[in-house]
């Protein structure tokens, strides 16, 4: 069936979605939320999320503010639900949002789904795309000033390459700050280990899809990508508040900015971009009032400028991963087939081209046909950009002519990829060195501003 078919046909036929209850409760082991949604006359669905507590100094969640929080946590974790009919009428039975909050997460839904839209042909516009209600008439939330957070730090990591530059740049202290994963795999547990991190500073987040979610989808109902960060921006925030923290360090880089369609707002990576950032700040300081601040401490630099300091984190070569097909077996592996995987190598080749790179992912992906259309698409010379967590234009064309002049001065053989680039396209001057750009509109205050400065004024290998 045409997706823009189904697209009509599901919000007619489900008019409504449900956003029906939240709980939250705890034990010795953990803090466990569960949320009902329901889409009327289809099913319902019970997702869950389950915070170990080891022996983290976690508050109690008997409060109105953690109550306030889980609602909010299922807000962002009901559009994961909502996009399989894409009902034109959310109704929320069990909390209260004014017309700002309303607006807020219009704009997060519209913009955060863009590439779902767009892949599955979907034509619609902000204002008529869903209408949010509440049923509960509910007056503004009040509850306790929240007065002792200290000036420790939480950075959500994935495994990539980002965050461990963040985990090494960043001054942070083992023993007081911590690392958080969504899902843990031995991968992203084994990055905090390698970045001196103890069991005790890993704060494991395990969020589990409803079963019924996965039949829709297997029954053709509309799917696609969601923006995950922003779930990630609630519970870290939330669980920053649970540990008296200040900071989260997220490891966004400017290059998140970018659209995936030329002329258009379609971007994979919107809940990553500044914007969502400053809205995010925006909300948060309104609505949530914990002082706490989320922040990406990468967003100065782009993708060049951190592979080029994580170039120089050997311990961490043989562990780290970035690939999201991989991620899906059971030991998490680069596929070498995949976009994520080609900008990956691209990125890192000016400086660990060719038997590091080699070794990290096993081939050499600039030796594969396979890859040419990918290839084509990353360097903007097809008609998407593709959607995947990928660097600019700019950085991928001067990494790629950086590592073409490389290979050139030490008289060796191009390998087909390269060799396709420079019988095709353009080489760009290399001379002007973007690594050293540092981009002042970021939420990093003057302490972390100087930290970073310096590794990228220092970081001259």
């Amino acid at each position: 069936m045409d997706n823009s078919l189904q697209f009509k046909q599901y919000r007619n036929k489900y008019k409504e979605f449900h956003y029906n209850s939240y709980k939250i409760t705890e034990d010795s082991e953990a803090i466990y939320l569960k949320f009902e949604f329901e889409i009327p006359n289809l099913t319902v669905f019970h997702p869950k999320t389950k915070i170990l507590k080891k022996n983290m100094p976690f508050k109690s969640i008997n409060s109105q503010y953690a109550q306030n929080m889980a609602f909010h946590i299922g807000l962002i974790e009901l559009i994961s639900y909502w996009k399989s009919t894409c009902s034109p009428k959310i109704i929320i039975k069990c909390g209260y949002l004014n017309n700002e909050q309303i607006e807020w997460w219009k704009k997060l839904y519209f913009y955060g789904l863009g590439e779902l839209f767009f892949t599955n042909n979907i034509k619609t516009e902000f204002n008529d795309f869903v209408n949010i209600e509440c049923e509960e008439n509910s007056k503004k939330i009040e509850y306790e000033k929240i007065n002792d957070i200290s000036n420790g730090y939480i950075v959500p990591i994935g495994g990539g390459k980002d965050s461990i530059v963040t985990l090494e740049t960043l001054k942070l202290d083992r023993k007081n700050d911590y690392c958080l994963i969504v899902n843990p795999k031995p991968v992203t547990l084994k990055c905090a280990e390698i970045a001196g991190f103890s069991s005790d500073n890993i704060i494991e987040i395990y969020r589990t899809i409803d079963e019924n979610l996965i039949e829709l989808n297997k029954n053709n109902f509309i799917n696609g990508h969601t923006p995950f960060s922003a779930m990630l921006a609630f519970l870290s925030y939330f669980v920053a508040y649970l540990l008296s923290k200040k900071y989260i360090a997220l490891s966004n880089e400017n290059s998140a900015n970018e659209s995936n369609v030329v002329g258009e707002k379609i971007n994979h990576q919107y809940s990553k971009s500044f914007e969502f950032e400053r809205d995010f700040e925006y909300y948060s300081n309104k609505y949530l009032k914990a002082p706490v601040k989320y922040f990406s401490f990468l967003r100065p630099l782009n993708e060049l400028q951190i592979a080029k300091i994580f170039s120089q984190h050997e311990k961490y070569h043989s562990t780290f991963k970035s690939c999201n097909v991989g991620s899906k077996e059971k030991e998490w592996k680069w596929c070498c087939n995949c976009a994520k995987c080609l900008f990956a190598y691209t990125i890192l080749s000016p400086y660990l081209y060719k038997e590091k790179l080699v070794k990290i992912f096993g081939e050499d992906l600039f030796d594969k046909p396979s890859l040419l259309t990918t290839f084509i698409q990353l360097t903007g010379n097809g008609e998407t950009k593709p959607f995947d967590c990928v660097g600019t234009f700019e950085e991928v064309n001067f990494a790629i002519s950086k590592t073409i002049k490389n290979i050139e001065n030490s008289n060796l053989k191009l390998p087909y990829l390269l060799n396709y680039y420079k019988a095709n396209f353009s080489l760009v001057d290399t001379t002007i060195d973007i690594t050293k750009r540092y981009n002042e509109e970021n939420n990093l205050n003057s302490e972390q501003n100087a930290i970073l400065k310096k590794e990228v004024l220092s970081n001259d290998k």
